[in-house]
C-alpha cells in the first residue's frame, strides 16, 4: 500500500536550517507531483510547497518563498524540504502528501514530522 514516511524534523534555532525528508513506497513515486503541508499548534493545515514529476518546477507559499527549497530524488523515491532562515512561525508538524492531479486534493499523507524553531 501507499506509504509516506517523514523524517528529519527536530529543534532548530531562528535563522538556522533543517532538512526534512519523505520516503515513499507502494506506488510509482516518479509518476506523481508531491507536496508539503504543515500544521502549526492550534491552527489549520497550511500548504507549503509542491514539485512536479521531474523536479524542474516548484511552487511555494509566500511565507516560505526564498527560504525553503523543495526537491526530489526519483531514484531514491524520496522528497525533501530544505528549510533555511528558520522563523519561530515555522514551528509545525510537516506532512508530505501525494498529489493525484486534482486541484488542492492530496490522496495520501505521511504521519508528519515535528519541526520546532526556538532559541
Amino acid at each position: 500500500q501507499v506509504q509516506l514516511v517523514e523524517s528529519g524534523g527536530g529543534l532548530g534555532q531562528p535563522g538556522g536550517s533543517l532538512r526534512v525528508s519523505c520516503a515513499a513506497s507502494g506506488f510509482t513515486f516518479s509518476n506523481y507531483y508531491m507536496t508539503w503541508v504543515r500544521q502549526a499548534p492550534g491552527k489549520g493545515l497550511d500548504w507549503v510547497s509542491a514539485i512536479n514529476i521531474g523536479g524542474d518546477k516548484t511552487w511555494y507559499a509566500e511565507s516560505v518563498k526564498g527560504r525553503f527549497t523543495i526537491s526530489r530524488d526519483n531514484a531514491k523515491n524520496t522528497l525533501y524540504l530544505q528549510m533555511n532562515s528558520l522563523r519561530t512561525e515555522d514551528t509545525a508538524l510537516y506532512y508530505c502528501a501525494r498529489d493525484p492531479g486534482k486541484p488542492w486534493y492530496f490522496d495520501s499523507w505521511g504521519q508528519g514530522t515535528q519541526v520546532t524553531v526556538s532559541s
